[in-house]
């Protein structure tokens, strides 16, 4: 008879981290393999205190020495041991070799499961707090195919035994979510936090994979992780799996673009190709060597207070079929877009803008929570390598084009503003194409909210393509409503 994991009931309180691990082992079906390396065996250990740990673990190991270890999993072409590759190896081993040392037919009811970690933790000179990849790979019914949930995590604390202690109470709780709360992994998020403060560990990547997980976006996924406080910001590929941002940005010259993307226009793609081109011709960026970034910030996400999920889930799957990268933060202002860039990279930047948005960026209001106001922001912002470049705007009843030569800040900040213009640090967008900018995102969602014809024609061809296709940002409701009204 298949035995089917069944969800966990809700507790009024938080079950601790010792019961959590007694009723794995308690489950007679649940039987697995743990594989630590970097930072002690501190899941395992939760296990083995808890009692009844002999049911539940067929084998706890750690490959400490390097040699050792890639004679077990492999050699990484790139020589590093804290990588999703090296954890994917080591739960794909591990699997691997309980499937072929334990018998399905003594044994037909075995749910078998691999938990692995690989990480670093702070170093003696506290300068780097350290990282790690863990993951799970287990099954739900006895015989299925194998389900995944991989993250990546980023210490926060200044002790290495404390990162240890943590390590092992987010390791528990992941395996006891995956059993228990695979069937809402938003829920499942969620408990990965039990028992542990968000400023001491900080989870930026997590991706869920397998039967179990057929119908999870991990975009959405991503997005979740920013609600939720886990991290300050996701980003995520074309492919729509989730991108570690230390991988994707180190050492590399980066060019962000900010905006609500409600729907992408061809206006924003005008940007992106004049933008993209002068940013390829400054004397310090590597064509080869640059990752481009289309940012939405969570603030642009919110809906009378709550975040729109279907919508957000609407803008990224035009971006990614666009071919793009997408972040997502929690970065209201524009200085801690480069301050979470300059974690991976010293490389030239460039931001991206249109007017408004520059106005903002020179509105002392916005940085009235810093002791050092806009200075400080602004010592922040242009401190670095990065340079703005700057897409005109159109007045619609004059037809007058504003730039960085007559825009208006305010006249405190004119002196301000001069200086960093005067400075090169904000160049003009000149070969932009005038017969598309009067195309405004929230005009075309209002054209498709009311289902009027004509919006097609002011977005890329792809883009409207899927729209239609898809029933992104409710386009057939909007259609059936319209027709209905007439």
């Amino acid at each position: 008879m298949p035995i089917t994991i069944m969800g966990d009931k809700e507790f009024e309180n938080v079950p601790s981290i010792n019961s959590k691990a007694l009723r794995i082992n308690l489950n007679e079906n649940i039987y697995g393999t743990f594989s630590e390396i970097g930072a002690g065996q501190e899941t395992v250990r939760n296990f083995f205190r808890a009692g009844g740990a002999s049911g539940t673990i067929a084998k706890a190991m750690s490959a400490y020495d390097k040699d050792f270890s890639d004679a077990i999993y492999g050699v990484e072409n790139d020589r590093r041991y804290v990588t999703e590759a090296r954890l994917k190896k080591m739960l794909a081993h591990e699997t691997r070799l309980i499937e072929e040392r334990i018998s399905r037919e003594k044994h037909p009811n075995k749910l078998f499961f691999t938990y692995a970690n690989t990480v670093a933790t702070i170093d003696f000179a506290k300068k780097y707090k350290g990282h790690g990849w863990v993951g799970i790979r287990y099954q739900v019914e006895p015989g299925e195919e194998y389900n995944e949930i991989l993250l990546h995590v980023r210490f926060h604390e200044n002790d290495a035994r404390h990162q240890q202690n943590t390590l092992g109470t987010l390791g528990v709780n992941l395996i006891y979510g995956a059993y228990y709360k695979y069937d809402n992994p938003k829920k499942l998020l969620k408990y990965l936090y039990d028992h542990i403060d968000k400023d001491q560990i900080e989870i930026d990547t997590i991706n869920f994979s397998g039967p179990r997980f057929e119908n999870v976006d991990n975009r959405l996924m991503s997005l979740q992780l920013v609600k939720n406080g886990m991290t300050e910001a996701v980003m995520f590929g074309p492919d729509g799996n989730n991108v570690l941002p230390a991988k994707l940005l180190y050492k590399k010259n980066i060019l962000a673009l900010r905006g609500s993307f409600r729907p992408v226009t061809k206006v924003n793609m005008d940007m992106y190709e004049r933008s993209k081109e002068m940013f390829f011709n400054e004397a310090k960026v590597n064509r080869e060597n640059t990752e481009i970034i289309f940012e939405i910030t969570l603030s642009n996400l919110r809906a009378e207070g709550e975040i729109d999920e279907r919508d957000f889930m609407d803008r990224a799957k035009l971006l990614c079929s666009l071919g793009q990268t997408v972040m997502i933060s929690n970065f209201q202002e524009y200085y801690r877009v480069v301050e979470y860039f300059s974690r991976y990279s010293k490389q030239r930047m460039g931001l991206t803008m249109g007017v408004q948005n520059l106005i903002d960026v020179f509105d002392e209001k916005y940085y009235r929570h810093l002791s050092g106001g806009i200075l400080e922001a602004f010592g922040k912002l242009f401190f670095k390598d990065l340079k703005v470049y700057l897409y005109p705007l159109k007045d619609p009843e004059t037809g007058e084009i504003t730039n960085s030569e007559n825009v208006k800040v305010h006249p405190r900040m004119k002196e301000l503003y001069k200086f960093f213009k005067y400075n090169g640090r904000v160049e003009d967008i000149k070969d932009f194409n005038p017969d598309i900018m009067d195309i405004y995102s929230r005009e075309v969602l209002k054209m498709i909210n009311e289902g009027k014809a004509g919006w097609e024609e002011m977005l890329p061809d792809r883009t409207t393509k899927m729209i239609k296709e898809h029933n992104l940002f409710h386009y057939k409701e909007h259609k059936k409503e319209a027709k209905e009204k007439v």
